[in-house]
């Protein structure tokens, strides 16, 4: 491959590379993500507890998050083509861990293997998109890409549950193998891109341990305290030991300032900042697909397939709306369609905690419900995606971009380890009450988000 800077304009994006990349990111959102709805499944053919499992279910994302920005960094550094080609290969290596797992080891290492292969893959992705697209090929550039990651999520949970009731859950992984080889080979031949300013820039390596740390610690801390006691000593340290890793993380990006491994002078821009806080919220509301899924199956004894059947209105919903978003961005800017999308989404999650329906008029209430959630995260999308993009530093558009994708996979990641906590909490109230409550913290978040949007995206916000 050549290497070029990211001012080289002699290199146009085509159908084909863009083809490449929104199948490179479903690997993630698609396929890494179908286990949504496939937990009791999974729970069934594996020798493994379901806490194990539930913790699995938030692995991915977890440590997508935690290595999201420094790959963003060694894309701007190394080559956004060549992250994105590691991304794919640990993709796949990943993905035949969790189609040979028969317990907790190589099925926990296969997650964390596809949150680094996500963390790779999406801000390279992003960064040649912003290098190889202009103007309004651009914003058609970020739409597909959009609706690679939203709309693959939107999927998700239909083609899991197909995949997993027909030929067993493993097929999900199978066919992410061969996805993740397809966009291999649309991707040959397209030039490197890196950012020549990026080249003297060193891995703020005691920033990522830190970061890291306090992840891994914050999560343990959400997902299994309920487990081992809110007051035993060993969640009390979970808390302790994530608050000092979180201080020392603040205290060593202010220190070293650009070289750090998150620049916090990038908040200074209120409408990236504002993509990337709103963005984490609205996230955060994807533990509405594992606890609706579980009431589902369990309180009301649907088969995964017919889950996911549930969600189609979320999908064409979302697929259509992240083009209308694009419209709308191009005609009144970011502030409207990053305020309204969490609004609508917010009432979609309020009908779907109705469990005390009977059966038939909670199916019902459910299949309008997931219409109106991916009404609301399609509005919100591209023009977040494309606020952020626009708003990054040309040098740093790869740690940028990394940041912000940061916000989607560590939103997820604390969404769905904060639900399946709640849940857990409120279990012995009933089944119908516990997921209640669970799925009205996931309607806050996405009212905390309209909030930040309304807060800090200025009105003269366009792209």
């Amino acid at each position: 491959m050549s290497s070029v800077s990211v001012n080289d304009t002699a290199f146009a994006g085509s159908d084909r590379l863009l083809a490449g990349i929104v199948l490179s990111v479903l690997t993630f959102w698609l396929f890494a993500q179908s286990v949504l709805n496939v937990v009791p499944a999974m729970k069934s053919s594996m020798d493994i507890s379901l806490e194990t499992l539930t913790l699995a279910v938030s692995l991915s994302a977890l440590f997508s998050g935690c290595f999201i920005v420094a790959s963003g960094g060694l894309a701007d550094k190394f080559g956004r083509m060549r992250m994105t080609h590691v991304g794919l290969t640990l993709s796949i290596v990943g993905s035949l861990f969790l189609v040979l797992a028969d317990g907790p080891a190589l099925f926990l290492a296969g997650r964390v293997l596809q949150g680094l292969s996500a963390a790779c893959i999406m801000p390279a992705t992003l960064a040649l998109i912003k290098t190889w697209y202009e103007g309004r090929a651009r914003q058609r550039a970020i739409s597909f890409w959009v609706i690679g990651s939203w709309g693959g999520s939107g999927l998700c949970s239909f083609v899991g549950g197909a995949i997993a009731t027909g030929l067993g859950w493993r097929w999900i992984f199978v066919f992410s193998i061969a996805v993740a080889l397809l966009a291999l080979l649309l991707l040959r031949g397209a030039p490197e891109s890196r950012s020549p300013d990026a080249r003297q820039q060193k891995l703020d390596v005691s920033g990522l341990l830190s970061l890291i740390a306090f992840l891994v610690l914050l999560n343990l801390f959400i997902t299994k305290g309920h487990a081992w006691g809110w007051s035993s000593g060993i969640t009390l340290a979970m808390l302790a030991g994530s608050l000092i890793t979180g201080g020392c993380f603040l205290f060593i990006s202010r220190r070293k300032g650009e070289a750090a491994l998150i620049d916090l002078a990038l908040f200074r821009n209120r409408a990236y900042g504002a993509a990337v806080l709103s963005n984490f919220l609205l996230n955060g509301s994807v533990g509405t697909m594992m606890i609706a899924s579980i009431w589902l199956q369990q309180g009301h004894g649907l088969s995964p397939l017919e889950t996911g059947m549930m969600t189609l209105g979320y999908l064409v919903t979302v697929l259509v709306m992240i083009r209308v978003g694009e419209k709308l961005l191009q005609r009144y800017g970011a502030r409207l369609p990053m305020m309204t999308g969490p609004l609508i989404t917010a009432t979609g999650i309020i009908l779907i905690s109705c469990t005390f329906l009977d059966k038939s008029l909670y199916i019902a209430t459910v299949i309008f419900s997931y219409t109106l959630f991916g009404l609301g995260l399609g509005c919100y999308a591209t023009p977040s995606t494309d606020t952020a993009v626009v708003n990054a530093p040309e040098s740093k558009v790869g740690v940028a971009s990394g940041i912000y994708k940061m916000g989607s996979s560590l939103g997820g990641a604390m969404g769905i380890a904060v639900t399946a906590s709640l849940y857990a909490l409120f279990l012995s109230s009933g089944m119908a009450s516990a997921a209640q409550y669970a799925l009205w913290f996931n309607a806050a978040l996405c009212f905390g988000s309209m909030v930040v949007s309304a807060l800090l995206l200025p009105r003269s916000a366009h792209s």
